[in-house]
Order: structure tokens, then sequence, then C-alpha cells
């Protein structure tokens, strides 16, 4: 499969302090890749870098092999990134439609209507919700609505950092499904998780991210098997912690 997203030695950071040093890495078109790491490793940052947020110190962003350079944002995600911050970053006074509307200002009012119905589809307990606004909403009822507002850019992939913080097991795990339908689509997925456990459950390959670097690279049903990751990092996420039970 072609690579889609490729980091050449990137390094950034802010405020004058180094986060990020000299990672590559890469996710080839149609795969599901997490990266994984204690909080403060440096997952959050790596991201922004990618997005265009913070300006790279040194390496190179390639996006279906086309250097992004010093590329803003919004044109990274015209050209089919989706990004799915921490945090969720919601207009809370505005219904669930209307912020997910704000992912595809750009689109004519029928194909505007055709991203709903799919983004409804994808989470159909927003279909009940969309005149809510998103206050109202629980943890886990905002984080569909953050993930629905990515998918409404059309993206060719989607980048999610830390989607599982702040929700219940349960929640997790009905998360944790709607990403496997979607990569079952087609979608191309790049996931950042403190809670190992659920990202590697999902995803064919893994980076373990430890102070700014990567410090391995395997399939990710071998990171799980893994004992010193398993003591690491994925005992901190329990079976239960994930949404999921033992296999």
């Amino acid at each position: 499969m072609p690579e889609l997203l490729q980091l050449q030695q990137v390094s950034g950071g802010y405020h004058g302090r180094m986060v990020v040093h000299e990672v590559s890495l890469s996710v080839a078109e149609g795969e599901a890749v997490a990266a994984v790491g204690a909080n403060g490793a440096g997952k959050t940052t790596l991201l922004r870098l990618i997005m265009g947020q913070l300006p790279l110190s040194g390496g190179r962003v390639l996006f279906e092999g086309r250097d992004l350079g010093r590329l803003p944002t919004f044109e990274r995600v015209r050209l089919g990134i989706g990004y799915v911050p921490e945090g969720r970053a919601l207009f809370p006074e505005m219904s669930v439609e209307e912020n997910l509307e704000i992912g595809a200002y750009r689109a004519s009012k029928a194909e505007l209507r055709q991203r709903l119905d799919y983004i409804y589809q994808v989470f159909p307990k927003l279909q009940r919700l969309r005149q809510t606004r998103c206050r109202l909403l629980s943890g886990g009822e905002q984080q569909m609505v953050t993930v629905g507002r990515a998918l409404m850019t059309r993206p060719r992939l989607l980048i999610l950092d830390e989607p599982s913080t702040g929700l219940a097991p349960r929640v997790v795990g009905e998360l944790y499904q709607a990403l496997r339908v979607l990569h079952s689509g087609g979608l191309t997925v790049f996931v950042v998780e403190q809670n190992a456990y659920a990202a590697l459950r999902f995803a064919q390959r893994g980076y373990v991210f430890e102070d700014g670097h990567i410090t391995r690279v395997a399939p990710a049903a071998e990171l799980l098997h893994d004992p010193h990751l398993v003591e690491s990092y994925v005992g901190r996420a329990s079976p239960m912690a994930s949404g999921q039970g033992p296999t």
C-alpha cells in the first residue's frame, strides 16, 4: 500500500522547548496505526506539528508525497486530513448539527445533507440529539460530535488525539467500534493514545512514543503481548478500561 502520511526526522516544540525529537513514521493508505505512550510523552505536540499548528524545527511532513511545508492547517484539511483534537473543542451553545455543519461549511446544501446523513449512520444517537446544545451532552456524545465534525470534511486520513480520555469504559468500546466500521469502509486512521490497550486492539501497527522519541514500531498484536510494554502502558488500561473483555 502506498504511504499516505510520512514524517521524516520531525522535530519541534513550543515556547523554546523541544518536545519532539527527530521522529520518523508512516501511515499507509488503508492502514490503522496507533502511537501509544504516557501522558507528557509529546504525542499531542507531534499531532500539532503534523497539522501545522506548531512550526517544525526540523524534518518534513508529507501527505501523498507532498511536502506540507508551511501549509496552514485549513489547507491540510482540504487535502484530506481530518483531525480530532484532544479536549473536543466544540461550540457549547451551538447544536449538534450546527457543530457538524462547521466541518462542511463550503459544501452545497445537497452535499451537506448527504454528509450529515452519513454521520448519522455512523453515530445514530446524534440524529436524535441533532438539535441539542453541545453543552448538554455527555462526554461520550461530545466525542461523537467531534469525530463526526472531522468526518464531515470527507478525509482520506483521520487523526485522533487521545479520543478515549474521560470516557466511561462502555463508551470507549462504542467509540472504537465506530472507528472499526470506518476503517473497514476504507478510511485510513492514525490514533494517539495513553489508553494503549484500546488503541492497540484497534490498530494493525503500533509505535511506542517516549520522551519525544519513537522507541519501537511493531505489529499491534506483538506490542500487546510484549511483557515490558504490558507493564509500562497496556497494564494501565485493563480490558475493562477499553470497553472490551479479554481475548
